[in-house]
């Protein structure tokens, strides 16, 4: 989790200091290489989100994954009722009916 964060955080601060330091650049070099910045911050976002929602197979923690070796083994990820719920159909729940 730890990872993620910081991956995230780097990103996005490297992001804002593209986005900052275009001005400078623009006066000091021109518009070529301020337009260049900008077109490069704008792609780090997507890119941080995407790491920073990727599991860390190191990280014993790093539970939120639905699949691989940190999956949560009760499936417990809130996608549909799980198995044993009232309301399936199969439990306890179920309205009696003609046999």
């Amino acid at each position: 989790m730890r990872r993620r964060v910081r991956q995230y955080g780097i990103l996005m601060g490297v992001c804002l200091v593209l986005f900052a330091g275009s001005l400078p650049v623009y006066y000091v070099f021109g518009t070529g290489w301020a337009v260049a910045m900008c077109a490069v911050a704008s792609v780090l976002p997507p890119v941080a989100a995407t790491l920073g929602n990727l599991a860390d197979p190191a990280d014993p923690q790093d539970r939120g994954a639905r699949f691989g070796p940190n999956a949560d083994p009760g499936g417990g990820s809130g996608d549909g009722p799980d198995r044993g719920d009232p309301g399936d159909g199969d439990g306890p729940g179920r309205a009696p009916g003609p046999p």
